[in-house]
């Protein structure tokens, strides 16, 4: 073998032995990573509702006929509520077949469901809403939820809880190891939730006049991950 080709290898074989550390210039410093998380709390101030009407006839036209009777009540009952165009949108409308229960399948009639989602501003109206819906024909309410309008600010509040979770988790860390935090390296958020509306179903059964809400409290969270150089 050619003498410089042997000593090109020995070289390629000494740069593969050298550590990637001692590649790299000086040495890294010491660090210490912690994540922390906030939570904030906070009443909702929206409601939103799926509301409308199942009919059922003979004739697909019947049963759209007496759909749309029912529904034109149950819409002005919402704009009785106060409740603007804007916030009211079809969800669901569907015209069905009805079989018979034999071998044959002959239809037998005609299903027509119309629902929309409602979206209120004011929670405190969500019971006397339930009530005029149900007074005015509505024989499906499947779902009513909560959420914040404007969450924003909450989450703000959430985030700076985050940081100073983690900052008093790490500075615990940091005097049972014998060291102490030095300057902030980086801080990446790892995740963050706002309150979306959470749906419960309403079984029409339960309904009654006045109706009674428990609208709770939606979670803000945020989480951090904050990296210090420790001395």
């Amino acid at each position: 073998m050619h003498p410089r080709f042997c000593a090109a290898l020995l070289a390629l074989g000494l740069a593969a032995a050298i550590p990637a550390a001692a590649q790299t210039g000086p040495d890294q410093p010491r660090i210490l990573t912690m994540t922390g998380q906030g939570t904030v709390l906070a009443a909702p101030d929206t409601a939103t509702l799926s509301a409308g009407v199942t009919s059922t006839g003979a004739s697909a036209a019947a049963a759209l006929s007496a759909n749309s009777g029912r529904m034109s009540a149950v819409m002005a009952a919402l704009k009785a509520q106060g409740v603007p165009a804007s916030h009211i949108q079809t969800g669901n409308f569907s015209v069905s077949p009805q079989y018979a229960n034999d071998d044959a399948g002959h239809i037998t009639g005609y299903q027509v469901t119309n629902q929309v989602t409602v979206r209120l501003d004011d929670v405190a109206r969500l019971g006397s809403a339930l009530d005029a819906l149900v007074q005015a024909g509505a024989n499906r309410v499947d779902n009513v939820g909560f959420s914040i309008r404007d969450s924003a600010a909450l989450l703000d509040q959430a985030r700076a809880r985050a940081v100073d979770d983690a900052r008093a988790k790490a500075q615990t860390y940091a005097k049972a190891a014998g060291v102490t935090l030095g300057p902030i390296l980086s801080i990446s958020e790892n995740g963050s939730a706002a309150p979306r509306p959470v749906f419960a179903a309403a079984p029409m059964m339960a309904m009654a006049r006045a109706v009674p809400v428990a609208e709770g409290e939606q979670r803000v969270t945020a989480e951090v991950a904050i990296v210090w150089e420790i001395q």
